[in-house]
């Protein structure tokens, strides 16, 4: 590998991996076994898209997706979705049923508003901060075991704000009713982007949104990362 000779570490970069495809097999064996591929790992990893960390993961999906966003953004970076055009987008989800037994439905929170960044060179960021210049709230409205299907898209309603607005509030987390009084109605999936755009605080400031390269995106160069990406995206607590 290459080593950048504007890295102070002598970092080693990584290339761009290739999307997998999942019939891809393991290998390297010692003795006999019955073949396994990516497939098999993914539905060992993800049996289960109700889980809070896999929703988390699938209203991230969800959102790229409607934004049209071509590259999955790294997982080290303070935010979630990276369009085209270099909107950053934080993607907060949460449910009112959840995996385990319950007395009722939950009640709704999003949380972890802030994150610490960093860099390479840098280290951690000394206090966490505002990383997105719009959040999306995916907030699954099925209200009951039964009902519950992640798939499909009528069940998702979607709350947005700009990034100014969230870091105006001073605060690390939002409860449903302050969320709705604040970004007013909810939309479906079809209509998310264009509440996505219609947010977009770079139009209000005169700003003209520049194109931004795949590499932007890949792990080439100091990127930042999430320092506590380990827990989960979203938590049921009203606070």
């Amino acid at each position: 590998m290459e080593t950048d000779p504007d890295d102070v570490l002598g970092r080693r970069v990584a290339p761009v991996p290739e999307p997998l495809r999942g019939d891809e097999a393991f290998t390297g064996a010692s003795g006999p076994t019955d073949p396994f591929t990516v497939l098999d790992f993914w539905r060992y990893a993800m049996p289960d898209l109700r889980t809070n960390t896999t929703r988390g993961l699938l209203a991230e999906f969800l959102a790229h997706r409607a934004l049209g966003a071509r590259v999955r953004n790294g997982e080290w970076e303070s935010f979630d979705v990276l369009t085209d055009d270099g909107l950053r987008v934080e993607v907060k989800a949460s449910a009112y049923v959840q995996v385990w037994d319950q007395r009722g439905p939950s009640a709704i929170r999003f949380t972890r508003l802030r994150g610490r960044t960093g860099t390479a060179r840098g280290g951690d960021g000394s206090e966490p901060t505002y990383n997105a210049d719009v959040y999306v709230f995916a907030l699954h409205t099925a209200p009951d075991h039964a009902a519950y299907d992640p798939l499909d898209l009528g069940q998702w309603s979607f709350y947005v704000l700009p990034g100014p607005r969230v870091e105006a509030l001073a605060q690390t987390s939002l409860g449903l009713a302050t969320l709705s009084r604040l970004a007013g109605p909810s939309v479906p999936f079809d209509a998310l982007a264009a509440r996505v755009r219609s947010a977009d605080p770079r139009r209000s400031a005169g700003a003209a949104p520049g194109s931004v390269p795949a590499a932007r995106v890949a792990a080439s160069g100091p990127a930042p990362w999430r320092a506590a990406s380990a827990a989960p995206a979203d938590h049921i607590g009203e606070g």
